[in-house]
């Protein structure tokens, strides 16, 4: 399998009071091209700043990515990702805007990515206000996928939401992937969507990854002792 994206021995410091910490500290991993790869562990693990270091946020001290293709990411509070100033119409033509495309050609194409996670056209007019949590993230990965990215990071992107609407992102996210072939990172503390999306998982504690394996093995039969008290804390 050919991979979409590699990161080496990659290090991120941080300062609290002019003291330093290694929020993410010597962590290489890959995804391969369709691939669905979890990263979980608890919250201040290091898993949002690789994301961040990822889509180059942030820069880091060392290390490298590399990336065969374009990434989008979708972040975990859905109404705080739009402008309330304008409509998720608007919020969804931006990428393609930016890239050149003239208003008429993206705005279709941004009622095609409406109809693609199953939200009724009507909501291109609405703003975020006028939204659920839940259609304000569909419209979000509406947005992600307009620009046809190679890899998408979703970032706790269902940890806002309730139970029902979490399981319903979870599907929808799962039926884009598999039709569309795109690689998705999935980042969460949620073992059980990791073992739903996933097929293959990294577990990070304290800026390292320390295990790795199906989401199966990782949950039936986890090596580390900070990976058990993982599993045992959602089951």
């Amino acid at each position: 399998m050919q991979n979409i994206l590699e990161a080496k021995d990659l290090k991120k410091v941080f300062y609290k009071n002019r003291v330093p910490f290694e929020a993410v500290d010597g962590v290489s991993f890959h995804i391969g091209k369709g691939e669905c790869l979890g990263l979980a562990g608890e919250s201040g693990c290091g898993k949002s700043t690789i994301a961040k270091i990822i889509t180059r946020l942030i820069m880091p001290e060392e290390g490298s990515v590399r990336l065969d293709g374009k990434v989008q990411m979708v972040f975990q509070t859905p109404q705080d990702s739009f402008d309330p100033r304008r409509t998720l119409g608007d919020g969804i033509m931006e990428g393609m805007r930016n890239q050149g495309m003239g208003k008429k050609q993206a705005k279709e194409r941004a009622c095609e990515m409406l109809d693609l996670v199953e939200l009724d056209r009507k909501f291109f007019y609405r703003y975020p206000h006028e939204a659920s949590g839940g259609e304000c993230q569909r419209a979000a990965i509406a947005r992600a996928l307009a620009v046809e990215p190679q890899l998408l990071i979703c970032d706790e992107a269902t940890s806002a939401l309730d139970v029902t609407v979490q399981a319903q992102i979870a599907a929808l996210l799962k039926r884009l992937q598999k039709e569309g072939g795109m690689s998705l990172l999935l980042i969460s503390h949620d073992l059980a969507l990791v073992q739903y999306l996933c097929s293959r998982v990294l577990i990070m504690h304290q800026g390292r990854i320390i295990e790795e394996g199906t989401p199966d093995e990782v949950i039936q039969d986890p090596r580390e002792p900070y990976t058990r008290l993982l599993v045992e804390s959602v089951l």
